[in-house]
């Protein structure tokens, strides 16, 4: 996932904390969806995140040529590393560089946590919507939520072209998510997007809905809310661009 940017429908939560560059030094290198990573790091004066915010990690070239990309949260506030997933994108300056070349002990530049707004406030209930690696936030809000022992505030539908694309699939399915394929069928549903009808059994009153994904499914997923009736003020949505 790289470059959230957050749609404002509805308000946020106040004094979430935020945190300037620091240096963090990779713990933990994994690679179990095809073309992305999961990256560990170990962060250096670390500020406690909350779940929904990001960071920016920055790459500096030899000859002083900066990149830099923000990564949403996996990991809880509890755990004590800082965990970012990555995927990679065809010519990609930063997703390609950390997807292929980093490795446990370099030491990289981040800055965060970032963000006030697309973050769960761990005691109100929640309805998540996330198109493939959008679904990385919420991963984030699912252990916060383990942690606390209060998963049932939240109900999670994914939409992924196939189960084998979706980070963190495993952990989703086995908290109860709903996974909607576009490529293959699962179970008795044939594959296809998103529909409103998966969307029903999900949503209560009362809930906040946060969606993250892809420009074009955030447009679709809202207004797929919006035509369930969820009020524009219960919507927050999070898109990200071909940037990596």
């Amino acid at each position: 996932m790289t470059e959230p940017e957050s749609v404002v429908l509805g308000a946020g939560v106040a004094g979430a904390p935020s945190g300037g560059w620091r240096t963090a030094t990779v713990a933990g290198v994994r690679r179990p969806v095809p073309r992305s990573v999961q990256l560990r790091l170990d962060v250096a004066d670390r500020v406690d995140h909350l779940p929904g915010q990001h960071y920016v990690v920055r790459l500096t070239a030899p000859d002083g040529y900066t990149a830099q990309r923000s990564y949403s949260v996996a990991s809880a506030p509890g755990d004590p590393l800082v965990e970012l997933f990555v995927e990679r994108l065809p010519d990609g300056e930063v997703s390609t560089h950390l997807a292929d070349v980093v490795e446990p002990g370099d030491v990289l530049e981040v800055r965060g946590p970032i963000g006030g707004w697309f973050v769960w406030d761990g005691v109100s209930p929640a309805l998540l919507v996330a198109g493939g690696s959008g679904v990385v936030p919420f991963v984030s809000m699912l252990r916060t939520a383990r942690a606390l022992g209060r998963t049932d505030l939240l109900r999670i539908a994914v939409s992924v072209r196939t189960l084998e694309e979706l980070p963190y699939a495993g952990e989703l399915v086995d908290a109860g998510a709903l996974v909607v394929t576009t490529r293959e069928s699962r179970g008795i549903r044939p594959a296809g997007r998103l529909a409103a009808e998966d969307l029903v059994p999900l949503w209560e009153p009362g809930q906040t809905a946060f969606v993250c994904g892809s420009a074009s499914f955030a447009d679709a997923a809202g207004r797929l809310l919006l035509g369930l009736g969820v009020a524009p003020r219960d919507i927050r949505i999070e898109q990200f661009g071909p940037t990596g």
